[in-house]
């Protein structure tokens, strides 16, 4: 295992320099009339492209040559029903398949319309893009490890925690002593720990990888504020589905407020009933926000080399050196926030089940 954790931390810091030297291959393709003109750099696009989901993954830019992984497209026509081929088809965008391409500009932008009647048009999409195979490689991962947790636990029965045993129990300890039980309660806690431990190792894995710049990281995974929408819809329908008569008439006759903020103008309940649906958005936007944040400042120093570079050379190469620091500084830092991110959103998930299932006092 020492082998492995040194890999991974070489593999780390790698990770901090090679966004310096390497780009999106959409930012390295060539223009229509094939100059080798050096075209103007501009940061706001290099960012954007690097953080949203992509239909193929990129793996590394050697000069001219962009090697990347296409992934299955799989769309429905409005007017030839489904199909399915690999994002390579596209070339990177530049060219159409079967009546379908990838937006180049507009709300679709980057991803893939249909022309319909002289208009781009959304066909009904559940392609493979990057953010979906990263959720299956880390739920592979996932499933690896807890199935061989289970495994040691039935053939280790009495014995010491050892190997992947002895990484993960005291982490499920962690959550559901200072998680799940202070803030659900020690009688109604076990119910809800397959969730928050499921939510919790998702979150930080799937945080983990995307500082990863090569396969199978990368993917901005917990940045997407789709994905982080439906983990927060889960913890929401939980809440509401387990939700007791305390707590619902806690919230349509909210106690120890004045009769008048309840009637005529049900004022209070209105602004609890609020609350049941800010919560989850609260949980979605905290953590879209904190890790796009994250890797959008990474990409802003390495974002640095090239805006100083392109006034001059000398000047590019001094600015690097800062940037590498800078990013690694931050890469430092990430790896804290992705745990404090994890850890964040299972709290709050468990506090709202303990405040559902409160019994009145």
């Amino acid at each position: 295992m020492k082998y492995i954790y040194r890999l991974l931390l070489i593999f780390f810091f790698a990770g901090t320099v090679l966004p310096v030297f390497a780009s999106d291959d959409e930012h390295a393709e060539h223009d229509s009339h094939n100059t080798h003109q050096k075209e103007k750099f501009e940061p706001g696009s290099f960012i954007m492209d690097h953080i949203a989901d992509s239909y193929d993954w990129h793996i590394f830019t050697v000069g001219d040559f962009h090697a990347t992984v296409p992934l299955p497209v799989i769309v429905h026509s409005q007017n030839s029903g489904f199909h399915i081929f690999m994002s390579s088809n596209f070339h990177h965008g530049h060219s159409a398949y079967k009546g379908f391409s990838i937006a180049k500009e507009g709300k679709y932008k980057g991803k893939v319309v249909e022309m319909v009647k002289g208009h781009e048009v959304r066909p009904f999409d559940i392609s493979m893009t990057k953010n979906v195979v990263a959720m299956l490689v880390s739920m592979f991962i996932l499933l690896w490890v807890f199935i061989s947790v289970a495994k040691a636990y039935t053939t280790r029965q009495g014995k010491a925690p050892k190997g992947m045993q002895s990484l993960v129990e005291p982490i499920i300890i962690f959550v559901r002593d200072e998680v799940a039980k202070p803030a659900i309660g020690e009688k109604k806690y076990e119910k809800y720990m397959p969730y928050l431990l499921t939510i919790f190792f998702f979150i930080w894995l799937n945080n983990l990888m995307g500082m990863v710049p090569f396969l199978p990281g990368g993917a901005n995974v917990t940045g997407n504020i789709t994905i982080t929408m439906v983990l927060a819809l889960f913890t929401f329908v939980i809440t509401t589905i387990n939700g007791n008569k305390a707590y619902w008439k806690d919230i349509f006759n909210t106690p120890g407020v004045p009769w008048w903020l309840k009637f005529p103008i049900p004022l209070m309940p209105l602004v609890e009933v609020m609350g049941v649906f800010t919560k989850p958005f609260v949980l979605m936007v905290r953590l879209f926000a904190n890790i796009t944040a994250g890797h959008m400042i990474v990409l802003a120093f390495v974002s640095l080399i090239f805006i100083f570079g392109q006034m001059s050379p000398g000047l590019g190469y001094g600015t690097s050196v800062v940037s590498v620091l800078f990013i690694v500084f931050m890469d430092m830092l990430e790896l804290l926030v992705a745990l404090i991110q994890a850890y964040v959103f299972t709290l709050l998930s468990a506090l709202y089940f303990g405040m559902a299932t409160e019994e009145h006092h």
